[in-house]
């Protein structure tokens, strides 16, 4: 079974769904878990259009197929669903909400359409509204004949422990320099090979990242970066310098992508770092990953919250510092 495979990278991830698949004992809820940009929304689905194919024939499209239902964030009113259909870019809501829960599950009252398994992809599972937590559970706990729900996951102790008890985790693996520089060659072909490189180096693993670094030119900003965590920023230049670099009137987007940025940086700081660095390093990383949750439904003057994440690099840089 080889799949419409349209992500890069996670093979061992890969051949354990398609096991699954082959065994005639396919468990009903998976947890596709790992931080956010391995390729977990690709491979969910890819691997709901490999569930339903039909025997004898190849995966089909997962794009509008019957029986491949996907709960993301839907658009934040009419006015942003008309730019959605219009293949514009729109607003989205804040959380996956219980209504879209319920609908999906009066779907499930039928039988699927082409064949005899049906795919639930929620994406991701960390933002479903707390009600919607609790009617998902109840599917969880019965789920109808034929019906497998796979959860994306980036931060997955934020779901609840009844809900990650009922399903089967399959594990995301940072990826190779290759697989990187190969997702970068394919939905990057104007990026030249230095570029790429200094996305692969900065990225510690996330396509996700790699992407992000070339499509709003992150390299400034992640020298900055990388020069706080050398050197410390005692004098608060660096922060300043961190701050002209994203400019004043940042997009929503390339502050979500600093902040990822940060993440990264600290992360790979970890290697060799003495037991008291690693302890900064990674109380920095949760101050910025509580950051990243709260970003989206907050509005961050983007001066201060760029000098927010200044100050937590400093907190983690080699010298001591009180930032």
């Amino acid at each position: 079974m080889t799949g419409a495979k349209e992500f890069i990278g996670q093979d061992e991830a890969w051949r354990e769904w398609c096991a699954a698949v082959n065994s005639g004992r396919m468990h009903h809820a998976w947890l596709l878990s790992g931080p956010k940009g391995l390729g977990k929304r690709a491979f969910a689905r890819a691997a709901a259009a490999e569930l339903v194919r039909l025997p004898g024939e190849p995966a089909p499209s997962p794009i509008n197929h019957p029986d491949i239902i996907v709960l993301d964030h839907a658009p934040k009113d009419d006015k942003e669903a008309a730019k959605r259909a219009e293949g514009k870019a729109y607003e989205t809501k804040r959380n996956v909400t219980v209504d879209q829960i319920r609908t999906m599950q009066q779907r499930l009252t039928t039988r699927p359409t082409l064949g005899e398994k049906r795919a639930i992809i929620i994406d991701p599972a960390d933002d479903l509204e707390k009600s919607a937590v609790n009617a998902l559970l109840k599917s969880l706990e019965e789920p109808p004949v034929g019906t497998h729900f796979l959860l994306i996951a980036h931060q997955p102790g934020r779901l609840l422990p009844t809900i990650r008890s009922r399903c089967r985790v399959l594990r995301f693996a940072p990826l190779s320099a290759e697989a990187l520089d190969a997702v970068l060659v394919r939905d990057m072909p104007e990026a030249d090979a230095q570029t790429r490189r200094k996305a692969v180096q900065a990225a510690n693993g996330s396509a996700g990242i790699a992407l992000a670094f070339v499509e709003h030119d992150l390299g400034a900003l992640h020298d900055t970066m990388m020069q706080i965590l050398r050197e410390g920023d005692a004098g608060f230049a660096l922060r300043g310098a961190l701050a002209e670099v994203i400019g004043a009137r940042p997009s929503r987007d390339k502050l979500f992508a600093t902040l990822d940025l940060a993440r990264a940086a600290l992360s790979a700081n970890l290697g060799n770092a003495t037991r008291e660095h690693q302890l900064r390093v990674i109380e920095a990383h949760g101050a910025l990953t509580t950051l990243a949750a709260r970003a989206p439904t907050y509005n961050f003057d983007p001066g201060l919250l760029v000098m927010e994440i200044g100050g937590l690099l400093a907190s983690a840089a080699m010298p001591r510092e009180a930032a």
